[in-house]
């Protein structure tokens, strides 16, 4: 099966963290963002994801993610940020996968609260983005984040979470879950029958630990996967990304 394909070197998991040929085609910046993860089995996921792209997997286990955040400062190349489409809160549902031994994002669902942002994103980038009511707070290390999905004929999802933001952490190794889980530079997305690639480029995440106070979630659970079992593994954003972004590129 696709999913046991041989897994991906190091050194090609090392080489998307160089920037791609080519200019990219839009700037944002991305801040306060927590990276929630559990492991999943693989074949559970099977059929979320399209042929021919191949289950990312670690030590054989493939993992599901879900990550609230900030973006700001979002504009076209050579364009100024546009204030009604520059800032949204955003959370995603998301799983690794790779092709042709580029290892990647798939987007289960991205939920945002800016219906510009999402009505381009899904024009541009062919992602299912779901318009949703949201809010943020920050007092000190402590974060309060709230979603619920309010996008027409869209399956209901909602998260509400507050976490405290702990010490730096060290940069991970290539080797690590760690590095497998946070250090990715493209996604893919497919529409009918056609899947594509984007290339994304930013410096290493800054990471810090993280200690869950509160959760409460249906993003995983809206896409017809079991709630999972046991607490996630948590790594928080540390300074925030400034992140370029370069154009859909069609790979099959």
């Amino acid at each position: 099966e696709i999913m046991d394909r041989e897994p991906i070197a190091e050194v090609d998991r090392l080489s998307v963290r160089v920037p791609p040929p080519g200019r990219p085609i839009m700037y944002q910046s991305w801040g306060d963002l927590l990276f929630m993860h559990w492991p999943v089995p693989a074949h559970s996921l099977r059929p979320l994801i399209p042929e021919p792209l191949a289950i990312d997997t670690y030590d054989g286990v493939a993992w599901i993610g879900i990550t609230p955040f900030t973006t700001w400062g979002l504009r076209p190349v050579l364009l100024p940020a546009v204030p009604l489409l520059s800032t949204s809160h955003e959370i995603n549902v998301r799983t690794y996968v790779h092709l042709d031994g580029i290892p990647g994002v798939w987007f289960l669902s991205l939920d945002a609260n800016n219906p510009l942002a999402v009505w381009g994103a899904r024009l541009a980038f062919h992602l299912p983005y779901f318009t949703a009511r949201m809010s943020t707070e920050r007092q000190n290390r402590t974060i309060n984040f709230a979603s619920k999905r309010t996008h027409r004929h869209a399956p209901s999802a909602e998260f509400e979470a507050s976490w405290t933001v702990g010490d730096r952490l060290p940069q991970p190794e290539p080797d690590s879950l760690d590095f497998f889980l946070i250090e990715r530079y493209c996604l893919y997305a497919a529409r009918k029958d056609k899947l594509y690639r984007a290339r994304i480029f930013h410096r290493p995440w800054p990471l810090h630990t993280a200690h869950l106070l509160t959760c409460r979630s249906t993003m995983i659970e809206s896409q017809g996967l079991p709630s999972p079992e046991r607490g996630p593994l948590l790594h928080q954003q540390g300074d925030s990304l400034r992140v370029q972004i370069w154009p859909l590129a069609r790979v099959r």
